[in-house]
């Protein structure tokens, strides 16, 4: 970006300054609707989604025994977590009103990720496309005959490509090598060394880039048009991964009904999503919208350093400004949210949806990821702390938002919801190095 056009960015939106200078900000959305609404995207496509999901939990059942308790159905829990509650309001002198609750999507079944539910649904709606294509399925079979040596040797043909910094990767390798695809996982410079060899164990192909995140999914993209026989997951633009990951709005909703959480204009709820490309969290904030309308605030949470999200949404140039334009460097510990440009398409469709973005330190992530292990014995990955920011961002800073869409008086009745993206699948040694540097 040519610094006359840096300049006048910086003079139309001045928290884009502090922004390149990596302070920490809260960003308040001011094109949020009451009624969000997309001609890009629509609950038909979830539905979709959640019926294909539906069609498979039989064969997921005999692919991976874990999940014949769930009927196999990928699912994570939510829990209360008041103890690191405390121990967030201590450490950085905030009171926070409310309910502060967990989704465990880092204990999610399979990969132990929140791209365990767009990766998988992706891959395996390919598999059933070409399945019934072939003839070697009808949409009312018994879906275990997928586990066949016959179905095997057939998606053997066919290679899944994918470009990913490691979660999305891990999901898609653990799914499609487990059907017989071919897996080529294309990995940035930012990817961790143990989720390289967990692929390459479990039989997908590794390339590796010096670049970062845009380049390793690019040069995928290349790749792949190059086979006919190769399907490519597009984290940057695919519809079937953000249905994968809205799905995710209707199980919550359940829960909620479970477990007597409320959410209406008396109950306000809050959710705070780690963002990468911006996939999976947009995926699962399109569908809270759908489901709980104006009574749900959702925010973004990324590294200083990474911003991608923010800057589009702020700008609204979404893809065509990065993290790099405005002199940061994309350089993170969070892994999984180390993307210097964000989805054009993900950005387009949350432009009336989410509530804000909220950016963090590396250190603070760290600070976290102690504070979780001292007060509830619970791990997660780096990038997965982002989420557990925003409740502390929000009181500190986001009093004019409260105040502007009335529930300022109501945040005692508030649920805060962190969503917990990965962290299960992480071993012991690193888990033990990531400790060290809390």
């Amino acid at each position: 970006m040519v610094n006359n056009l840096k300049h006048e960015l910086f003079e139309a939106y001045p928290l884009l300054k502090n922004i390149a200078n990596q302070n920490t900000v809260l960003w308040e959305n001011t094109k949020r609707l009451k009624k969000a609404q997309t001609d890009l995207f629509s609950m038909e496509e979830v539905k979709e989604a959640e019926e294909t999901l539906k069609r498979f939990s039989s064969y997921l059942i005999v692919a991976f025994p874990e999940l014949a308790a769930s009927e196999g159905l990928i699912e994570s829990s939510i829990k209360e977590i008041p103890n690191m509650k405390a121990a967030l309001e201590k450490e950085f002198e905030t009171s926070i009103a409310g309910q502060f609750i967990l989704k465990c999507d880092y204990a999610l079944p399979i990969s132990g990720s929140i791209k365990a539910r767009g990766g998988i649904y992706e891959v395996l709606k390919h598999a059933e496309r070409l399945a019934i294509a072939n003839s070697l399925l009808k949409e009312e079979d018994d879906y275990a005959t997928l586990a066949t040596d016959e179905l095997r040797a057939f998606f053997q043909q066919y290679t899944i490509a994918v470009g990913s910094t490691g979660n999305l990767g891990l999901s898609i390798g653990i799914m499609g090598t487990k059907l017989g695809f071919n897996v080529v996982v294309h990995m940035s410079s930012d990817a961790k060394e143990w989720k390289k060899a967990m692929l390459r164990e479990k039989g997908a192909t590794v390339i590796e880039y010096e670049a970062d995140y845009s380049v390793a999914v690019e040069q995928g993209r290349k790749e792949a048009e190059q086979n006919p026989m190769c399907h490519f997951i597009d984290d940057e633009n695919s519809k079937d991964l953000f249905a994968g990951y809205a799905v995710a709005a209707k199980r919550l909703q359940a829960q909620f009904e479970k477990t007597n959480i409320a959410v209406d204009e008396e109950h306000p709820l809050f959710v705070y999503l780690p963002c990468g490309v911006g996939g999976g969290p947009g995926g699962v904030a399109y569908g809270l919208r759908e489901l709980f309308g104006e009574h749900v605030h959702i925010f973004f949470a990324e590294p200083v350093a990474s911003p991608c999200m923010t800057i589009g949404l702020m700008t609204g140039l979404h893809d065509e400004i990065s993290v790099e334009d405005i002199g940061l460097d994309n350089k993170t510990e969070a892994d999984g949210l180390a993307v210097g440009r964000a989805s054009k398409f993900v950005g387009k469709v949350m432009e009336t949806y989410i509530s804000g973005c909220y950016t963090v330190k590396d250190e603070e992530l760290f600070t976290s990821l102690g504070l979780a292990m001292e007060s509830e014995g619970l791990f997660l990955e780096p990038s997965a702390h982002a989420g557990m920011f925003g409740p502390i961002q929000l009181m500190k800073n986001g009093q004019s938002y409260l105040e502007k869409h009335n529930i300022a008086d109501k945040m005692e009745q508030a649920t805060h919801l962190v969503w917990a993206t990965g962290g299960s699948m992480v071993p012991q040694e690193m888990r033990e190095e990531y400790l060290k540097k809390a």
